[in-house]
């Protein structure tokens, strides 16, 4: 897929002020410093247009960005946010779910997972969340140029491992890299056929 314009559209902190499309939506989440903004800046190939921030959790609202004008990446608050209360974290959850849930016209969840750590509960918990509630999604695992490839490929397969005791299909998934621009072709051409399905349905 060539992207030849991306453009930020708004933010809303309600999946109800989200924007009225007939267009389909492919989302983007992660727990905090998983690096989803990089990984959004290097598909778009547009430098800053998601904010990228040293410190977790940047991202506090559900931001809509418009590609081709054809359909949208949508960029999600992450989970885990160690430095929010409580109420501020329930109120994120609430916000993510209800997007998630009720977005009729969100195509697939794409779950960022840092490829240098075996798998955390929060993550998997995540996963486990969507795969109930029935929610198409994808996994990519970011930040492979961090490490080994040998190391890379030894923690996804922990992962499929971990997943396997409650899936009978593992989801697809992609390996990445935002400095190397590792995994790009993979992740956009993945959207654009589900975008025809999408279009053709």
């Amino acid at each position: 897929m060539d992207i030849k314009s991306a453009t930020f559209v708004g933010s809303a902190a309600d999946y109800k002020k989200c924007p009225e499309t007939p267009l389909p939506e492919y989302a983007f989440i992660g727990r905090s410093n998983v690096g989803k903004s990089s990984l959004i800046n290097m598909l778009t190939n547009r430098n800053g247009l998601a904010k990228t921030s040293s410190t977790p959790g940047k991202t506090q609202v559900i931001n809509h960005f418009m590609i081709n004008n054809q359909w949208y990446l949508v960029d999600l608050p992450g989970y885990g946010w160690a430095k929010v209360g409580q109420a501020q974290r329930e109120k994120f959850n609430l916000m993510i779910r209800e997007y998630i849930q009720k977005r009729p016209n969100l195509q697939c969840v794409f779950v960022l997972v840092d490829s240098r750590h075996e798998p955390q509960k929060i993550d998997v918990e995540f996963i486990e969340w969507l795969g109930n509630a029935q929610i198409p999604f994808a996994i990519i695992f970011t930040k492979a140029d961090k490490q080994t490839k040998t190391r890379t490929l030894a923690n996804v397969a922990t992962y499929n491992k971990q997943l396997k005791k409650t899936w009978a299909e593992l989801p697809q998934e992609f390996i990445t890299s935002s400095d190397e621009r590792t995994g790009r072709d993979e992740v956009l051409g993945y959207i654009e056929n589900l975008r025809l399905q999408w279009q053709e349905s």
